[in-house]
């Protein structure tokens, strides 16, 4: 095995090019797999020699090494444009035990209740739509049913929110570019995300890219929700740091009225609370001009998608249909048809 191990690590150059050259991330791994395997095959050499009972303990011994717990994560980027697709993910088959993590751009705050709003509202329609389904069929294939999320008895203000039917976590990126906000645009936002959060019965954590901190306390997030380990449990509402608030840590009386200083709160005309903090945030944060920025229904046409390279070959093919067309047009006029 030693020769073998030696012979492995010194392949010319050509030859870990077409092999190694793909895999340097994961070498330790492929030893280890490596070494595994030799270690199966001699097991299995000298097996007919081993009793019943030490067999049994191998078996068991290879079982536990095998990963019980795997998460499928689907990423839908595009902002809203793209948001009738967050049906394909959310299916019959993994409803039960599907949770749902929501990106929002701190460093557009004028397009951030309206992203939050659309997606959420999307993925909510679609949960409830397939446990309609349920209520109908019976159980899914999974052999599991989805029952909406329901929260414990001393939930904070249990009777005045409207928690999202599966498991939510709300993410804020860009802290970097954020707390260079101004205070009180920055007090703004931090409030409205905690009253959110609260609303839906989701958790609330601010990142960074640049920020490793938050990168490790926004996995530790993210791993609770895909495999149940323990629930963060430290706490951050300062507006001048990454706020961290998991579900049931905060409340209305905590997060306070809306953040107002040129209305008064009980002239504004709103249906139910949520639609106060929309007003609120909207009259800091003007949405975008809706009938400017155009929803382009072909991705290939949306500025975010763009390739100059592409773009300028696909350009010059138009280009080249249009003329063929043109030309296509004229030589039919030209016809002499017999009557």
């Amino acid at each position: 095995m030693k020769r073998m191990l030696k012979r492995t690590r010194t392949l010319p150059h050509r030859e870990q090019s077409s092999s190694w050259a793909v895999k340097q991330g994961v070498r330790q791994q492929y030893y280890c797999g490596f070494l595994i395997e030799m270690r199966q095959l001699n097991l299995l050499l000298h097996w007919s020699t081993l009793s019943v009972d030490v067999q049994e303990g191998i078996i068991r011994l290879f079982s536990s090494l095998q990963p019980k717990d795997i998460a499928h994560l689907w990423e839908l980027g595009g902002g809203i444009s793209l948001s009738d697709l967050v049906q394909i993910p959310i299916t019959a088959d993994n409803v039960s035990s599907l949770s749902v993590v929501l990106v929002l751009d701190l460093s557009k705050p004028n397009v951030l209740w309206e992203t939050m709003e659309r997606l959420l509202d999307s993925a909510r329609s679609h949960v409830e739509k397939v446990c309609a389904s349920h209520q109908k069929t019976g159980e899914s294939r999974s052999g599991k049913q989805r029952v909406p999320q329901v929260l414990h008895k001393d939930y904070p203000d249990r009777e005045l929110i409207s928690p999202f039917p599966v498991p939510l976590l709300i993410v804020g990126s860009k802290f970097d570019i954020f707390q260079d906000f101004d205070s009180e645009k920055r007090k703004v936002i931090c409030k409205t995300l905690r009253f959110i959060a609260h609303f839906y019965g989701a958790s609330l954590i601010f990142t960074s890219s640049k920020l490793e901190a938050t990168m490790s306390k926004s996995r530790s997030f993210v791993n609770q929700l895909a495999f149940g380990t323990e629930r963060p449990k430290s706490i951050s509402t300062d507006p001048s740091k990454p706020l961290a608030v998991p579900a049931g840590f905060d409340s209305l009386s905590q997060i306070g009225p809306p953040v107002t200083s040129d209305v008064d709160i009980g002239t504004l005309h709103a249906k139910n609370p949520l639609d106060l903090w929309k007003k609120v945030f909207e009259r800091v944060f003007p949405p975008e001009n809706i009938k400017e920025r155009k929803e382009l229904k072909d991705p290939a046409k949306d500025p975010q998608y763009s390739e100059p390279l592409i773009d300028s070959i696909r350009a010059q093919k138009d280009q080249e249909l249009e003329q063929y067309k043109r030309e296509q047009a004229k030589s039919w006029k030209s016809l002499a048809l017999d009557p």
